[in-house]
């Protein structure tokens, strides 16, 4: 029986490309990010920082102190888990007639989170939100990425649509997410129903393709996801699957041209809408320089549009809209950012809802920024204008 145990366990290392799994190799800020630009981060802050480290020691204690059968050690089976959080707040003013009641402070977002990897090759995220009393799952996978062309990602997580989407919002420091972005990658759906914060579960392959140049950057990108459709923490209501994905080409190291893809459906309160999609993008981001162009496109009916008593839909069954931002940095703790956000919600010029914003981004420290942001809005549905104005502020613990 111990003869059969240790073949086991010598194939499940071997498959995940055993090796030594000390701190340096661990999942946290001084790991090197993805070449392309598709992955959250997930970083420590003031507290997960000494936190983290404590880990890690005990685990070295533990090696010495005693080792697991087979010969291997704490570390060797896995790295020190990281953990780590951050929240965000802020006060918000928009000039619009019947806006007032949502003008004042707010809390956005608080977050927790762990990660790491065992036996290397296999790693792991847990994340929960905690904001405004609504405490819910938001991600939960397990990754094999032994290969930088091949990995396998099941669980719950970011969405594959969009360069805007993976960004987690401490790291995101445009303001405000585009129109497109929060309508058509699910993050508060165009449909009605599905706001699961860009998230899926499902599984999901990746990888990345062809070293070229000089600095062997990697030429091509690609995703491939197969998901329920129904948004996080749901199970799927139809029995059906949607697939979304990505085919990315990096030309010159820092610029990214991207096609998405989407297409499936989602079932709520009996009534079952298609989810056509696609995304052209484009994002350059050299030296703190940043600059990213996207435009989106759907077809398929909101909840809303469909009529019971007579079986018959509404609407125009389209939507869509584009964006475009400057990041600009002038030195290393003030950013500028500019952007021009556009959605339609029919993809009709009449329900054209523009933003023009400028939101300075104030870097203190790595843990610790404040983003003033003004936005001024132009609705062609009923033909109004308004002025929006928030500063917001994040740490990260």
């Amino acid at each position: 029986m111990n003869r059969l145990l240790t073949l086991l366990f010598a194939s499940l290392t071997a498959l995940a490309g055993y090796a030594d799994t000390s701190s340096e190799n661990a999942n946290d800020a001084s790991s090197p990010k993805p070449e392309f630009p598709t992955e959250e981060t997930y970083e420590s802050g003031f507290l997960g920082t000494p936190i983290n480290q404590a880990i890690e020691r005990g685990m070295r204690r533990a090696d010495r102190e005693m080792e697991f059968k087979y010969g291997r050690t704490v570390t060797q089976f896995a790295t020190a888990p990281k953990v780590g959080g951050y929240y965000m707040s802020g006060y918000y003013y928009s000039s619009q007639d019947g806006a007032h009641d949502g003008d004042g402070f707010k809390q956005k977002n608080v977050r927790l989170y762990v990660s790491g990897s065992v036996f290397k090759h296999f790693n792991y995220l847990v994340q929960v939100q905690l904001a405004n009393a609504a405490f819910h799952m938001k991600d939960f996978w397990l990754e094999w990425k032994r290969f930088p062309e091949f990995s396998v990602k099941v669980g719950q997580f970011i969405r594959v649509f969009g360069f805007e989407n993976p960004y987690n919002p401490f790291e995101y420091r445009d303001g405000a997410y585009a129109m497109i972005t929060q309508k058509l990658a699910a993050q508060a759906d165009y449909i009605g129903t599905d706001n699961g914060g860009g998230r899926d579960q499902g599984i999901q392959v990746q990888g990345d393709l062809f070293p070229v140049g000089m600095d062997q950057h990697r030429l091509i990108h690609y995703q491939l996801m197969l998901s329920n459709g129904q948004t996080i923490n749901t199970g799927d209501a139809n029995g059906k699957k949607d697939l979304s994905g990505t085919i990315q080409v990096q030309p010159i190291k820092g610029f990214y041209l991207a096609l998405y893809g989407w297409t499936g459906d989602h079932k709520a309160n009996n009534v079952t809408v298609n989810r056509n999609r696609y995304m052209i993008s484009a994002f350059y981001d050299v030296n703190e320089w940043t600059a990213r162009a996207e435009y989106a496109h759907s077809t398929g009916h909101k909840i809303s549009d469909y009529n019971a008593a007579t079986g018959e839909w509404s609407g125009a069954g389209k939507a869509q809209g584009w964006y475009a931002t400057l990041g600009v940095p002038f030195n290393d703790w003030f950013k500028l950012w500019l952007k021009y956000d556009a959605y339609q919600d029919d993809a009709r010029w009449s329900s054209t809802r523009q933003v023009y914003s400028i939101s300075p981004n104030i870097q203190i420290h790595k843990n610790l920024w404040f983003q003033p942001r003004v936005g001024y809005v132009h609705d062609r549905t009923f033909d109004d204008k308004w002025i929006e104005v928030s500063i917001e502020t994040g740490v990260r613990f």
